[in-house]
């Protein structure tokens, strides 16, 4: 077994016999053994009583926090003529058609979000087997297909993030930095959960929100009173 260094068991040893603790609480503690050399990113997993195998019972929506992620977010938008003046104007990273689908085929990705008019389809659709599996793939339910481009380039980097339910009911996502302060953490995480909370599928049966977690990227995760963090 390879030897935990001294930060590492410091952070274990303080989050040791905790568990289901409210959401300041959780805060708190990651904040305070978050001590890489790198912002750390504030990260919630969330397991669900849902079978994505069943179309009733998938979960997939968007959310904007409201203090922002912390992360700059590269933004690709296909469109053409006055729709990719709108993205560029907007701010979009990059933006293109048949060219930007043909460095998405060669492998090239420099992008966390991908946005697509309409009539993009057609061609955004040849590369699902190369976006569906980083779930970049645009999508009208969670407004990534539109004719709104500038709108989406600036939710995309204003703070907007995109959830999904994936095999086993697991939603994960950065819900800030360790920087922030802690009522700024609390307020995103809130919005989160509230957010996943509002995205539960007609099909869904039983307990919905089964276990809650938090952690920073290099630190241990602690679990939180789900009932707590669940009221606003």
């Amino acid at each position: 077994m390879a030897k935990l260094g001294k930060r590492t068991r410091a952070a274990r040893e303080a989050f040791a016999g905790k568990a289901d603790v409210t959401v300041e609480e959780a805060v708190a503690l990651i904040k305070s053994n978050a001590n890489a050399k790198f912002d750390e990113t504030i990260e919630i997993a969330m397991s669900l009583g849902v079978d994505t195998r069943h179309a009733d019972q998938n979960v997939r929506g968007t959310v904007s926090l409201p203090n922002g992620t912390g992360k700059s977010v590269r933004v690709a938008v296909f469109a053409r003529g006055p729709k990719a003046d709108e993205a560029k104007e907007a701010g979009a990273d990059i933006i293109g058609a048949e060219d930007l689908m043909e460095t998405v085929q060669g492998g090239t990705i420099e992008f966390d979000r991908c946005i697509a008019t309409p009539d993009m389809m057609p061609i955004v659709g040849r590369l699902g087997k190369v976006l569906g599996p980083r779930n970049l793939m645009p999508n009208p339910k969670v407004g990534t297909v539109t004719m709104d481009v500038a709108q989406a380039v600036k939710d995309a980097k204003g703070g907007q993030v995109q959830f999904r339910a994936e095999k086993g009911g697991v939603v994960h996502a950065g819900v800030g930095k360790a920087s922030f302060d802690e009522a700024k953490l609390v307020e995103n995480i809130r919005a989160f959960i509230a957010a996943v909370s509002a995205a539960k599928p007609s099909g869904a049966k039983g307990t919905y929100m089964k276990k809650i977690a938090l952690s920073s990227t290099m630190g241990p995760g602690i679990t939180l009173d789900v009932a707590a963090a669940a009221a606003q």
